[in-house]
């Protein structure tokens, strides 16, 4: 297996624009370990005067997909977001190296249980990789997304959930500063979750992915609603430096 520690070449050979200030990016890195559905991998940009500046990024792409996918959000004072998101070009070079992770990861071979997918705002991005490795495997496993953003124009990969809906995922918009009619929107609350998520005594997978206030409360609320805590797993972020 190829050595997860070390850099590898990735080049650019596509993109999406997901919403005002997030980018996909599919990167060819054929010398790159395959991935599990909610592993990460660094991303590393080297200057002209040898400075290097890296960052870890979700995977969003199935498991064992090629190119691999990462969803960049631009930071307006970020090192490396802003590069990422504007003026990386089709056929233009980074390094990467993984895939990392074992914790926050999805496998369609362990169960029949119910999967519960809980994201905040770019904390969907190794969520769809599950999503993706569901549909590319055929998996029948019930699955639900609640996904909370804050307005409806930040909504990641928007046509694919539409469509995954269609192919039995339930998902469910939480905003929380402006719905879709245009109406106030307000924040997740327990209640929410207890109302929108499958319950516990349905004994599902639940992965919770996103700020880490978001994943605090989220996670606290679960907890209090029957979940064990060995079945919620979580992955938080917060800024760089």
């Amino acid at each position: 297996m190829p050595d997860p520690n070390r850099w590898v070449h990735a080049a650019l050979v596509g993109e999406v624009r997901e919403t005002a200030t997030a980018r996909t990016l599919l990167l060819d890195a054929p010398d790159l370990g395959p991935a599990l559905a909610g592993q990460h991998v660094d991303v590393r940009l080297t200057a002209e005067d040898g400075y290097t500046a890296q960052r870890s990024y979700s995977l969003s792409s199935a498991a064992g997909a090629r190119p691999v996918q990462i969803t960049v959000e631009e930071f307006a004072d970020g090192e490396v977001s802003p590069y990422l998101v504007r003026d990386l070009a089709i056929g233009d070079a980074v390094e990467v190296r993984g895939p990392v992770g074992g914790w926050l990861v999805w496998r369609p071979d362990t169960g029949t249980a119910p999967v519960q997918l809980i994201a905040g705002g770019s904390g969907v991005a190794p969520l769809m990789a599950m999503l993706r490795t569901r549909e590319r495997t055929g998996s029948t496993r019930p699955f639900r997304l609640l996904y909370g953003v804050t307005d409806p124009d930040r909504v990641y990969y928007r046509d694919e959930l539409a469509a995954l809906e269609r192919d039995g995922v339930r998902v469910d918009l939480h905003c929380s500063r402006r719905t879709p009619d245009g109406g106030a929107g307000r924040r997740l609350t327990a209640a929410d979750v207890q109302r929108l998520a499958i319950a516990a005594d349905e004994a599902p997978e639940v992965f919770v992915c996103g700020p880490t206030g978001f994943v605090e409360a989220v996670a606290t609320a679960l907890v209090e609603q029957g979940h064990p805590e060995d079945r919620v797993r979580t992955e938080r972020f917060g800024p760089t430096g």
